[in-house]
């Protein structure tokens, strides 16, 4: 294939193109389901193609093809360029990309065991174990648990020199429990929501997450849920667990910091953003303790890989440092227009997808709390704990966020359970309300699957590092 590519790059090359860029993917994937302690389905996709982008006379082209030989190839190769030229016709401004290395090279995301040479029925063995826990009580009345594999092929060919080859390897899990007394229903989730927990790992991956060790806390805590106190309408002080921070950061940071969309190239779907060009480097983004980073090496982040699908070599790029917002994500033809190169966040959802800019590894760095004594230094407020919904305007201004559960703090210790509560702010007031972030022993990269973004849509894998955070002040209430 190797040899197939550079042959259609060199074809582009002898019709004088700017650039262009091959590269085939390969994805396996495979998924399996338990509902209610059954096994509901198991799958395994095989998925190959290629995608060629062509720049020619300053405009893009792109054509794709599942077939693999050398004719489909050629003829897909010169669709591309045709769809260039034409493009050419209408363009008033040429596309001018930044400068990058061609990097002949290779990654391999680094795991012990291969999730898709584990046998079926000992994933499935785990699932049914942590669901009967879960499904017990006569309460719960739906528990869902799931796996999910992906194995990936990346190979890059441009007519700048590049060759990169990349094997990346994803796993996650999870489950959610819901219960109901005739009234209401209420639902925990274990150790994330809306599908659990993921990363560039092995079947080890899995293994360390205690799945069945922690479902009969999970149970108790969804039962409880239904006689819970409602979370009071307030302004206080609130504590929110890692995996709600990653959350946060991905909607009130990681979308708003993409330079397609500041530029408007996203507004007709995924919107624009409040962090234009005339606030890099003057805005003052959150609190003096925030930092945040851009970092596509950390280990075992869902955002993690050796070259994004430009050819840009992973790195870690600032984003807000010190509470002074720093950075945007790029791409080769978005940077120049901040004087810069691209920081390699370039990636597309499949072989038939142009690149477009995703987040790698948004990080909230770690601060300096343990948590315990974060929650005994607050004298009152509430304690945040998982995602159940969100919603945030367009330029990813004002937002609300409600959780599975919380617990008031009362002089400095949890108290009482509560059930539906949200919280809203406005992101720059907010970020600037924050007084404390929790150390490195309470942080952990969640995984998030599935951040759409793109006309036809893409689904992008990407993570966010967050530990425990404090913030003063904030607007809560009862979702209804």
């Amino acid at each position: 294939m190797k040899d197939k590519l550079k042959t259609c790059v060199e074809w582009l090359r002898s019709k004088g193109v700017d650039y262009a860029d091959c590269r085939l993917v390969r994805r396996e994937t495979e998924s399996l389901r338990v509902t209610d302690a059954h096994v509901d389905s198991m799958s395994r996709d095989l998925d190959v193609g290629v995608g060629m982008r062509v720049l020619s006379r300053g405009a893009w082209g792109f054509a794709a093809t599942a077939s693999l030989s050398m004719a489909e190839l050629k003829k897909t190769a010169n669709k591309a360029l045709q769809i260039a030229r034409a493009s050419a016709m209408t363009t008033s401004e040429p596309v001018v990309m930044a400068e990058q290395e061609a990097y002949v090279d290779s990654y391999t995301t680094p795991f012990k065991t291969d999730p898709f040479e584990v046998a079926a029925d000992r994933k499935i063995t785990l699932l049914l174990e942590a669901s009967e826990v879960l499904k017990k009580p006569k309460k719960i009345k739906t528990v869902e648990a799931s796996m999910d594999f992906y194995r990936t092929h990346k190979l890059f060919v441009s007519t700048e020199g590049a060759q990169i080859e990349q094997d990346i390897m994803e796993s996650g899990a999870g489950y959610n429990a819901v219960s109901f007394d005739g009234k209401e229903a209420q639902r925990r989730s274990y150790p994330n929501s809306f599908g659990g927990d993921f990363a560039t790992s092995g079947y080890e991956f899995i293994e360390g997450m205690e799945l069945v060790e922690n479902a009969e806390r999970v149970r108790e805590e969804a039962i409880a849920l239904l006689k819970a106190a409602p979370c009071p309408d307030t302004k206080t002080t609130i504590i929110i667990a890692g995996p709600q921070m990653a959350l946060q950061v991905h909607e009130s940071c990681g979308h708003p910091i993409e330079l397609d969309r500041v530029l408007g190239t996203e507004i007709s779907l995924a919107g624009g953003s409040f962090l234009t060009i005339d606030k890099l480097n003057k805005l003052k983004y959150g609190s003096d303790i925030v930092n945040i980073t851009a970092d596509a090496t950390t280990p075992g982040g869902l955002g993690t890989f050796g070259f994004d699908d430009e050819g840009v070599k992973a790195q870690r790029t600032p984003i807000v440092k010190d509470g002074r917002f720093v950075g945007y994500l790029t791409s080769r033809e978005t940077a120049p227009v901040i004087g810069q190169r691209s920081n390699g966040t370039m990636r597309a959802d499949g072989w038939n997808r142009l690149p477009i800019i995703r987040m790698t590894n948004i990080n909230l760095e770690p601060g300096t709390w343990k948590l315990d004594d974060l929650i005994a230094d607050t004298p009152n407020g509430i304690f945040f704990d998982l995602n159940k919904s969100w919603s945030i305007d367009d330029k990813r201004l004002n937002f609300q966020f409600g959780a599975e559960c919380a617990w008031e703090i009362k002089k400095g210790k949890l108290g009482q359970m509560l059930k539906n509560p949200v919280y809203t702010g406005i992101t720059p007031e907010f970020w600037n309300s924050c007084d404390a972030v929790c150390d490195d022993k309470h942080w952990h990269v969640w995984g998030v699957p599935n951040c759409g973004k793109g006309e036809p849509m893409q689904s992008a894998h990407v993570a966010h590092g967050t530990s425990p955070a404090r913030f003063q002040n904030v607007k809560v209430g009862v979702s209804k």
